[in-house]
C-alpha cells in the first residue's frame, strides 16, 4: 500500500471521476470491436443491445447470452422445484447461515417506519398514501463470484415493503454450464430463503433490457435494483424513465479512520476484504498515526500471501487504495466527508464522539467489532449502498425504495372556496387563463 499526504490523496485516490469519464481498458475495447465488428464505446454497445432486445425479445436474449457468456439456452424461468432443491442440497451450516442472515435483515427493515398518514388541520383531509411498487427486478452479480448475500439484501427489504412480484436476473455461471440451470446453487438457495420464485439465468445489458422492456418470456418490471459491471450500469442509466432504477452503482469502496489504538492486524484484514472484490475496489486508511500505518503495511504484506484472490487485491491496493497520514482525526473526518465513501469504518477508541461529525457515508461502522464484512452479510442494513461519492445525496437500499407515495387531497367545500381565489391569482400570474377560470368557478360562495 502506498502512503499519501492529504493533498496528494485528494488529487489521486480520493479524487472522484464522473461516471462518463471512467477509463475503459483496451481489453474491453478490443472485446467490443470483436463482438460488434467496429470500435464502439461501451455506451454505444449497450445502446445496440438494448435496442435489439426491445425489438427481437427472447431471440435477442439468447443470441447475446451466447455471444457474451458462451452459453446457448433459450430464456426460461428456473422452476420452483429447482430453486427448492438448491436449498435442500446445501450443507446444514450453509442453510443455517442464510436463514440467520435473512432473519436479521428482515428484523432490521421491519423497524423502518412505513405508514400512510392523514391530517384534518388544513381543511378537509390531506395526506400521503404509501403503496408498494407492484413488480421489481433485482440484478444479482454471479458470473464469476456468486453473491447470495445480494439476493437477501435486496429481496428481503422488497418483501417487507409489500412488493408482490420480484424477478431476479443473474448472469449464467460457466462453472454450471452443464447443469439443468447455469446458476450457482447458493444463489438459488438464497432466492428460496428470500421467497423469490422468479429467476432467470441472464446477465449484462441484455438482462436490464429484458426487465425494462419485457420479452415473450419475461414481463417488464416497474423498477430495477442491483449492482453490476460497467455495461449493467450504463444500461440502467439508458432505460431510466421507462422504468425506475435504484441508482448507478460503481466499484465498491471502504474508508477506515483509525487512531493509534487500533489493531493493525484487524485494519489490514478489513482493507484486504474490500480490495478482493475487484480491480477497481477502493480500500483506504486515514490516520494521524505513522506507527499504525507502518504496522498495517507489515500486516498487509503478511496476510496477502494467504489470500486466494491475491492478484486482485494487489492490483486494487496499487491503483485505488492506500494510506493517508493526516494531521489529526478531525482532518481524517473532513477527508472522509469530502470523499463520501460507501463504507466508513471508525476504528477509534471513542467512535460515538466522531459519528456526529459524519455527514456523507453510505454506512458508518462504529468500533472495531462493527467491521464492514458483518455489514456485507448479516448486521442488518442492506449492503447495497451508494458508491462513487453519491452518498452525498443518496441512501442505502431500504424499504422506502420499494414503495411510492400517493398524495391524497380531499378538501372540504369551505376550504376550497376560500383558497380558490389565491389559486386563480397564481394561475393568472403564470398566464394560464384556463387554470384561473377553473379556480374562479369554485370560489363562488353561493355554490
Amino acid at each position: 500500500m502506498k502512503q499519501y499526504d492529504p493533498k496528494t490523496a485528494r488529487d489521486t485516490i480520493l479524487k472522484r471521476t464522473p461516471p462518463d469519464e471512467l477509463p475503459v481498458s483496451e481489453r474491453v475495447m478490443d472485446s467490443i470491436e470483436k463482438i460488434f465488428g467496429e470500435r464502439l464505446t461501451a455506451d454505444e454497445a449497450v445502446t445496440r443491445i438494448l435496442k435489439d432486445v426491445r425489438t427481437r425479445g427472447d431471440s435477442a436474449l439468447q443470441d447475446w447470452t451466447k455471444r457474451l457468456d458462451s452459453i446457448d439456452r433459450k430464456p426460461a424461468p428456473v422452476s420452483k422445484d429447482l430453486i427448492q432443491s438448491a436449498y435442500d442440497s446445501l450443507q446444514p451450516t450453509q442453510r443455517e447461515a442464510l436463514e440467520q442472515a435473512a432473519s436479521r435483515i428482515e428484523a432490521f427493515h421491519r423497524k423502518q417506519p412505513l405508514a400512510s398518514w392523514f391530517t384534518n388541520e388544513l381543511g378537509g383531509t390531506l395526506g400521503q398514501i404509501i403503496r408498494p411498487i407492484q413488480r421489481v427486478g433485482l440484478y444479482v452479480p454471479g458470473g464469476t463470484a456468486p453473491l447470495p448475500s445480494t439476493v437477501l439484501m435486496s429481496a428481503i427489504p422488497a418483501r417487507v415493503a409489500g412488493v408482490k412480484e420480484i424477478a431476479v436476473v443473474t448472469p449464467p455461471n460457466r462453472a454450471y454450464a452443464d447443469s439443468e440451470v447455469p446458476i450457482a446453487p447458493i444463489i438459488l438457495a438464497a432466492c428460496a430463503v428470500a421467497g423469490v420464485e422468479e429467476v432467470y439465468a441472464i446477465g449484462g445489458a441484455q438482462a436490464i433490457a429484458a426487465l425494462a422492456y419485457g420479452t415473450e418470456t419475461i414481463r417488464p418490471v416497474d423498477k430495477i435494483f442491483g449492482p453490476g459491471n460497467l455495461f449493467v450500469t450504463l444500461a440502467k442509466r439508458q432505460v431510466y424513465g421507462v422504468v425506475g432504477i435504484d441508482g448507478l452503482a460503481g466499484p465498491t469502496e471502504t474508508v477506515v479512520i483509525a487512531d493509534e489504538f487500533a489493531n493493525p492486524s484487524w485494519i489490514a484484514a478489513d482493507l484486504l476484504a474490500q480490495a478482493e472484490h475487484d480491480l477497481l475496489a477502493s480500500a483506504i486508511l486515514l490516520t494521524p498515526s505513522q506507527i499504525l500505518i507502518d504496522n498495517v503495511q507489515v500486516e498487509v504484506a503478511k496476510q496477502i500471501e494467504q489470500r486466494n484472490r491475491a492478484d486482485i487485491i494487489v492490483a486494487s491496493l496499487e491503483n485505488r487504495g492506500g494510506s493517508v497520514l493526516t494531521r489529526d482525526l478531525e482532518e481524517a473526518v473532513d477527508l472522509a466527508n469530502e470523499y463520501a465513501p460507501e463504507h466508513l469504518a471508525l476504528s477509534v477508541s471513542e467512535p460515538w464522539r466522531w459519528v456526529v461529525k459524519i455527514n456523507n457515508a453510505g454506512g458508518v461502522f462504529l468500533g472495531e467489532h462493527s467491521f464492514e464484512v458483518l455489514g456485507d452479510y448479516l448486521a442488518g442494513p442492506s449492503h447495497v449502498m451508494p458508491t462513487g461519492g453519491s452518498a452525498r445525496f443518496a441512501s442505502p437500499l431500504n424499504v422506502w425504495d420499494f414503495v411510492k407515495i400517493v398524495s391524497l387531497v380531499a378538501l372540504d367545500k369551505s376550504t376550497a372556496q376560500s383558497i380558490s381565489p389565491i389559486a386563480a391569482n397564481l394561475a393568472q400570474s403564470e398566464g394560464l387563463d384556463a387554470h384561473a377560470n377553473a379556480a374562479w368557478l369554485r370560489s363562488d360562495i353561493s355554490l
